[in-house]
């Protein structure tokens, strides 16, 4: 298998943004004398933010646009209309805060010594940049969905990935914990790896936990994944 560099999905395969959303909800609740399953309104919110950007072809908007506007909506359909603009805000600036899942920085040093890494991601370079000096993230490049104007799974957005790597798609191996945008990538010419992530929507877990047989690799941890690419 001729391996030449990974792409890395960001959100969920290397962000806790979870954690880092019931937090900040939890601490807005607080404020108000207010008490929600926060693990439920989180959810929400991710999957409200997922629906309207998962495929867009050049929007007027991004995903930090998104995260913004969706918030509102989950907000109103939890009954926390007391959240202030300045709480929204709060809520709304957690996601340049999130921590990477523990297993992540160390196996990325391994991953690095021995190939190209970037951030394939649907996220906002922006917050790809905050979150990844946050963390201490060297990548070789960041490649966000919003500079191609094209967002996953749509094909283009892969071609346009190993275009701009200069490799043929069946020379990157793309990394995530999502069957959706790993079956997107195959489907492109990737190699693809699973990587589980059993605590990315907190304890009800993730919604497609079970790895397309079709993976090229599948671990439970990136550590895992350093050693099976020999780094």
């Amino acid at each position: 298998m001729d391996i030449q560099a990974l792409a890395f999905d960001t959100g969920g395969t290397v962000l806790d943004w979870h954690t880092g959303l019931v937090e900040a909800f939890t601490q807005v609740g607080h404020r108000h004398g207010l008490s929600r399953d926060w693990h439920l309104v989180t959810n929400d919110y991710r999957r409200a933010a997922m629906k309207a950007i998962v495929g867009q072809v050049r929007p007027a908007f991004n995903m930090d646009d998104v995260h913004r506007t969706e918030l509102d909506g989950v907000l109103a359909h939890h009954g926390l209309q007391a959240f202030t603009a300045q709480d929204r805000w709060q809520i709304h600036r957690s996601w340049y805060g999130l921590d990477t899942w523990p297993d992540f920085p160390a196996a990325l040093n391994r991953l690095k010594s021995r190939y190209p890494v970037v951030s394939f991601t649907m996220l906002p370079l922006a917050m790809v940049v905050a979150v990844s000096r946050r963390n201490d993230i060297d990548w070789d490049a960041v490649i966000s969905c919003e500079m191609i104007g094209v967002y996953k799974p749509q094909p283009e957005a892969y071609a346009q990935v190993a275009t701009w790597l200069g490799l043929e798609p069946t020379q990157i191996l793309m990394v995530a914990c999502h069957n959706f945008d790993l079956n997107a990538a195959r489907a492109s010419g990737y190699r693809t790896a699973f990587v589980r992530r059993p605590l990315e929507w907190g304890p009800s877990g993730p919604p497609d936990p079970d790895p397309h047989p079709d993976c090229s690799f599948v671990v439970d941890d990136f550590t895992s994944l350093a050693e099976k690419l020999g780094a």
